[in-house]
């Protein structure tokens, strides 16, 4: 069983702290020993591949992929493999409005390297929702042979439950997400249409004191990204 936890941001994010460089990501992954993390700045995934550089070097296996934000303003964590990441990119920078980013209000969005040198400044503001809808996300990203997991649905903002008021029928989820502040016994008694939905448990770290706290145990026999998938699809159900 790996530690994991699979929504962190990094200063892409104009909401991520300035500490949330990728060498200070992967430092505190192996300082706790989460031996998984997920890459899920908002809307890009420009800042994964000096992660993941970094976590290989280190011994940390890190997930690409990004926080999507949909038309409807729902959140959700989206991975796909290496090989297919710039695809993801093409699709949000197509589908992402172009409203400058004015950093006094919003903060910084950089893409920086291991020597927190910054390579990129993202002019347009990442945390604006894309002109897709949930159900147009879910399915390019599966088309892609991605991982699609609604993010954090027990917040009173920017989750599934608090945008739509329902599950939608149909929708082709590998799992759902807690956030840390999450009853998860109470969460289910009053959501019992969830009973059928896997459930990762993920800290949405925007601190480096945040990378960990909330965390799921996943049995991966072959450490790829595959091999994350397919772990994800035998977790459990429900409670």
């Amino acid at each position: 069983m790996i530690r994991s936890d699979l929504h962190i941001h990094t200063v892409l994010s104009p909401c991520g702290d300035i500490e949330m460089t990728p060498l200070n990501i992967i430092k505190k992954a192996r300082e706790l020993s989460v031996g998984i993390i997920g890459i899920t700045d908002h809307n890009s995934t420009l800042q994964c591949s000096e992660v993941k550089r970094i976590g290989e070097r280190e011994g940390a296996f890190v997930m690409c992929g990004a926080e999507i934000t949909t038309r409807e303003e729902v959140h959700a964590i989206c991975f796909v493999e290496d090989k297919k990441l710039t695809l993801l990119q093409d699709y949000l920078s197509s589908h992402l409005p172009h409203i400058p980013n004015k950093t006094e209000f919003f903060g910084y969005q950089l893409v920086v390297n291991e020597d927190e040198e910054i390579i990129h400044q993202e002019p347009f503001l990442l945390i604006s929702a894309l002109n897709q809808t949930l159900d147009q996300v879910e399915t390019f990203v599966h088309s892609l042979g991605g991982i699609f997991i609604p993010a954090h649905i027990d917040k009173k903002q920017n989750s599934l439950l608090s945008q739509l008021g329902f599950f939608p029928p149909g929708l082709r989820t590998d799992a759902v997400e807690l956030s840390p502040m999450c009853d998860p016994e109470d969460f289910f008694n009053k959501n019992t249409f969830l009973k059928d939905q896997r459930i990762i448990y993920s800290s949405d770290a925007h601190y480096p004191q945040d990378i960990g706290r909330a965390n799921t145990f996943l049995e991966v026999a072959n450490l790829s990204f595959e091999g994350v998938k397919e772990a994800i699809c035998k977790l459990k159900t429900g409670l």
